[in-house]
């Protein structure tokens, strides 16, 4: 924390503001565990008991916990997660809901990571895309379902829209369940998990090239064909069942099974 930043206010009072500013930009995230406090002040060039004024405040707002294992970002905007993920899991007309919203904000996320990704950012991108590959590569689903996660959360880091970046770390325990439940359903499609890579590459180039059409473009497909591709699956399903049933009058009748 630079030395200016106390003028014109307490040193506690700074300290606060300078914590609020890191979680604000999303370079503290809810459920981030602080530094244990002696390494805490020296990391912010503050005394002990300036930082404890200034944690005081944090935690007065709601901002800051106090944990078992130490002092941490309060769940911020997580209260919706659970209820939708329940909600969603239980209405179909939900998971369209969410995939339409997905798609328009994807979108969005994209154009502006492409216009405004810098070379952290694409150091991030590049990391989250090589994961995809080595997992997509060595067959490890789950693996590759948490990288898929990760790619899209940094191209909402990369945006620099703060609304974008919160609204979906808010939503990141939906996203994780829905892609990871997604894709034991979309893998059922040899041809898809090879679909989806190449997805997610042409989202990955597209941001990189600064090409913000093209990236806007790409990851609206990516969730149409992701939305698509579910509701043939679920289709198909429904209609199986719909066959297995009548083979037996729905376990309800005295019928016999047909013989083959």
């Amino acid at each position: 924390m630079e030395e200016d930043s106390i003028k014109g206010a307490s040193a506690a009072e700074s300290t606060a503001r300078h914590l609020k500013d890191l979680i604000r930009e999303g370079s503290l995230s809810p459920g981030d565990h602080l530094l244990p406090e002696r390494d805490l002040a020296v990391q912010l060039n503050v005394s002990r008991p300036t930082l404890r004024q200034g944690i005081k405040i944090l935690e007065d707002e709601g901002l800051i916990v106090q944990m078992p294992t130490g002092r941490s970002v309060a769940a911020l905007g997580r209260g919706i997660t659970d209820p939708l993920i329940a909600l969603i899991a239980s209405h179909a007309e939900v998971v369209d809901d969410y995939l339409e919203f997905r798609a328009t904000t994807e979108r969005l996320a994209a154009r502006l990571a492409a216009e405004r990704a810098n070379s952290v950012d694409r150091e991030r991108l590049s990391l989250c895309m090589d994961r995809i590959d080595r997992a997509h590569e060595s067959g490890v689903r789950r693996e590759e379902a948490e990288a898929d996660v990760d790619l899209h959360i940094a191209v909402y880091e990369a945006s620099h829209n703060l609304v974008v970046l919160h609204t979906m770390r808010a939503l990141s325990g939906l996203l994780r369940k829905g892609v990871i439940e997604n894709r034991e359903t979309l893998f059922s499609r040899p041809e898809t998990r090879d679909q989806l890579r190449a997805q997610h590459r042409a989202i990955f180039e597209s941001v990189m090239a600064g090409n913000a059409e093209e990236a806007g473009n790409a990851a609206e497909a990516h969730i149409h064909y992701t939305h698509h591709a579910l509701n043939e699956i679920k289709a198909s399903e429904a209609r199986l069942q719909v066959s297995l049933r009548r083979l037996n009058g729905g376990r309800v009748s005295t019928r016999q099974k047909v013989e083959r």
